[in-house]
């Protein structure tokens, strides 16, 4: 009795506690300008904007660069507010504070269908559901680069920052001129009065430093100049030119390099090692055993200094392999998830109607099974990681998108507290989700600490990248759709069954976080639950499964292949019922226009329906929702010499308001190549454990010349801005597929088609 009482105070301590948190108000992300780094003359005006001398702005920058444009794009929103051309401003890494957490993100991963919101009248479920997510991303200040969600997430607290130090210049020159602030103009980093007073920003800054902003206003839409504008991007000058500093281009004076050697089959880990043949070699300085850091596979490096001496060196090391207790294969995980749909319990992401209700006279039940491999990230730089020990402290450099992470990674391995590291974020050569993980940081460092005070920059040949991924997992999937006697849908059900990346990657990088407990993973049933389509009847569950093999989030993650189930099937009814797949969608739109919007946008520039493909060539059309974003392809698709060849793809999206045009055009060029390459070739096989592909002749890219022609539409949209870095990538691989049937009335139900 005594216990259940200290039991029931314990749970309402924490109630009171938690009722109390909720009703705070949401922590404020403007920031103190203390929170920026100081400089000589530089002023800070709050946690986002600086001040220099001679007027450029600073801005503060969370999110890591890796092609997507963010380094571009936020400035555009601080130039706007802030009334300067967007060649003044530059960018600094930010700080450690949780104002530059990525609220965004957060919120993206709450199962709720798209549509859901905007039939919801009031602070409803979906509303109060975000409300708290985001009030609690904003305590937890997680910086992290993902989910396409870095303008989404700058859209407010960028502009709202650089509306306040504006605020805050014209307030300086105010009180100065004593004269009323709604009288001064704002032009070019100066501030005027129609008298022809005028001062610069940098003449400003220490005095608006110590005036509060008042009342911020952001500017209206009709006065944006620099927002919607294609401007040329700010770190192209770096990458034609070469200063760009990317991780492998880290130079610190006398480093050393180490080339890294992990166990051959996943899970395995080094028994007996005998490193003296290595050591003798020319250049080797140390040999190292790494455990198993960050769910990594445990292996051996090798310290030289030269990274090839270090790689001759490390395949020169005699090792005897301890395999896992178990190995996997992807034969048998492929049947074991095929087993789990047919006779095991999903978790029910999203149900309308009962799909167990009787059919209708006459109606008919259309079925099929689809598939998608394992796949890797296979980013052009390989992973990397420079790291020095010294003293108690630690200092890295590292490509990631995940700076908080790597940098509490990098204290657990040395054993200091996180402040007694300094991580520099470098420019990523391909990020894609691969760069979420802190392996090959922990890595480093473990490296580093066995040359005390020596930096040494740690690099993965492409066999062990290749073989020591976090792969897009397999799944399978069953849909399974009812149509009435009339050829009028009724009902659509699919089950689905593959691993769960969200809790895996939460062990692995925030063990502070996860726990025991598996909880659902949207990203697991995303593109098949909230698909927009309207079956009167719907039920969309998935099975969790554990099949050992390392799962890591890829560009558009469940997306990636979850379109290509629901969209090829989409086809697959269209054929049936012997309807113009875009009719037939369009018809299943009828409570969704903005996508409906989209997929006409397509068609139209496509000119499907009013100009016949060249002989010998068909259209595959394919439409989906992810991170926001509604993209609609249209695949102009061949057979060239027995393999599909893509001539032509337009594209047509809904982004929500676009920054700049020109990434945007920029992003789908590149998720469709992506994809395709994803589509035609993507595989990776495990046998006995062991990853079968080992670098780019058995895990092919699409080549220039097999490059199609992309064409991007972009809808016109005052909604706040959207996903633009993945939403590309999901309906490529429907499209060729459709296309394909179109062409050759075989339908691929599986990934990839070349192979």
């Amino acid at each position: 009795m005594k216990r259940r009482a200290w039991l029931l105070g314990t749970t309402a301590g924490a109630g009171a506690l938690l009722v109390g948190w909720v009703a705070m108000p949401q922590r404020s992300r403007l920031g103190l300008a203390s929170m920026m780094a100081a400089g000589e003359g530089d002023i800070a005006l709050n946690g986002w904007i600086k001040i220099l001398p001679d007027s450029r702005v600073v801005l503060a920058m969370p999110r890591s660069e890796m092609g997507q444009g963010v380094h571009t794009a936020l400035p555009q929103l601080a130039a706007e507010e802030l009334d300067v051309p967007l060649s003044r401003v530059q960018i600094e890494q930010a700080g450690w504070d949780a104002i530059y957490g990525n609220v965004a993100m957060l919120e993206g991963n709450l199962p709720f269908h798209p549509l859901e919101a905007e039939r919801e009248d009031g602070f409803g479920r979906v509303k109060a559901g975000r409300w708290l997510v985001c009030k609690l991303a904003r305590e937890l200040g997680l910086n992290a680069t993902g989910g396409s969600s870095s303008v989404a997430d700058a859209w407010d607290v960028v502009r709202f920052a650089a509306a306040a130090a504006r605020a805050c210049l014209v307030g300086a020159a105010s009180l100065q001129w004593k004269l009323p602030a709604e009288d001064l103009r704002v032009a070019g980093g100066v501030v005027s009065h129609p008298s022809g007073l005028s001062l610069t920003y940098g003449e400003l800054a220490r005095s608006a430093s110590a005036t509060p902003p008042g009342s911020v206003v952001l500017k209206d839409r009709s006065q944006w100049r620099v927002i919607g504008q294609p401007a040329p991007r700010l770190d192209l000058p770096g990458k034609v030119n070469g200063t760009a500093r990317f991780g492998l281009d880290v130079r610190v004076p006398g480093m050393r390099f180490a080339a890294l050697r992990l166990a051959p089959m996943l899970g395995g880990e080094p028994g007996r090692i005998d490193a003296q043949r290595a050591l003798a070699m020319p250049g080797v300085q140390r040999v190292v055993t790494l455990p198993a850091y960050g769910g990594s596979t445990a292996g051996v490096a090798v310290v030289a200094d030269s990274f090839w001496r270090a790689q001759q060196a490390a395949q020169a090391v005699d090792v005897d392999w301890i395999r896992a207790p178990s190995a996997v294969d992807t034969q048998q995980i492929d049947a074991s998830l095929r087993d789990a749909v047919v006779r095991r319990d999903g978790y029910r992401f999203y149900e309308r109607g009962n799909v167990e209700q009787p059919a209708p006279a006459g109606s008919r039940t259309i079925e099929a099974w689809y598939s998608a491999p394992y796949l890797a990230h296979a980013t052009l730089e390989p992973m990397n990681a420079t790291a020095r020990v010294s003293d108690g402290r630690v200092e890295v450099w590292a490509p990631t998108q995940v700076p908080q992470m790597c940098r509490a990674a990098a204290a657990r391995v040395v054993g200091v507290p996180e402040d007694h590291v300094d991580l520099h974020v470098t420019l990523l050569g391909g990020g894609f989700g691969r760069r979420l993980e802190v392996d090959y940081v922990a890595q480093a460092v473990r490296v580093a600490m066995d040359v005390p005070g020596v930096p040494v920059q740690l690099i993965w040949p492409r066999e062990e990248d290749m073989r020591h991924d976090f792969y897009r997992p397999m799944h399978v999937a069953r849909l399974r759709a009812q149509v009435s006697a009339t050829g009028e849908p009724v009902a659509l059900e699919i089950k689905s069954a593959g691993d769960a990346i969200s809790p895996r990657w939460m062990e692995r990088g925030l063990p502070s976080l996860s726990g025991p407990i598996d909880l659902p993973d949207k990203t697991a049933s995303e593109g098949l639950f909230d698909q927009p389509y309207g079956f009167p009847r719907q039920r969309m569950e998935h099975v969790f499964t554990h099949s050992g093999v390392p799962v890591g989030f890829w560009r558009s993650v469940g997306h990636s292949h979850n379109a290509f189930f629901t969209e090829s099937f989409i086809d697959e009814l269209a054929e049936q019922l012997q309807r113009d797949p875009v009719e037939f969608r369009r018809l299943l739109l009828k409570d969704a226009p903005r996508h409906r919007a989209v997929l006409d946008l397509a068609a139209e520039r496509a000119g499907w329906g009013t100009r016949p493909p060249a002989p010998g060539r068909a259209l595959g059309v394919a439409l989906h929702e992810s991170f926001g974003s509604v993209v609609a392809q249209v695949a102009e698709v061949s057979i060239d010499r027995g393999l599909p060849r893509v001539h032509r793809v337009v594209c047509a999206l809904d982004c929500g308001t676009v920054v700049n045009p020109q990434i945007v055009a920029q992003q789908m060029e590149g998720a469709v190549i992506f994809g395709l390459t994803a589509a035609l070739y993507g595989r990776i096989d495990i046998r006995d454990g062991v990853v079968q592909q080992r670098n780019f002749p058995d895990y092919p890219m699409l080549t220039l010349p097999a490059a199609p022609t992309v064409e991007t539409y972009i809808v016109a949209s005052e909604r706040a801005p959207a996903g633009v870095g993945e939403p590309g990538v999901p309906p490529i691989a429907p499209a060729v597929a459709n296309a394909l049937f179109a062409l050759t009335k075989q339908r691929h139900r599986s990934l990839p088609f070349a192979l």
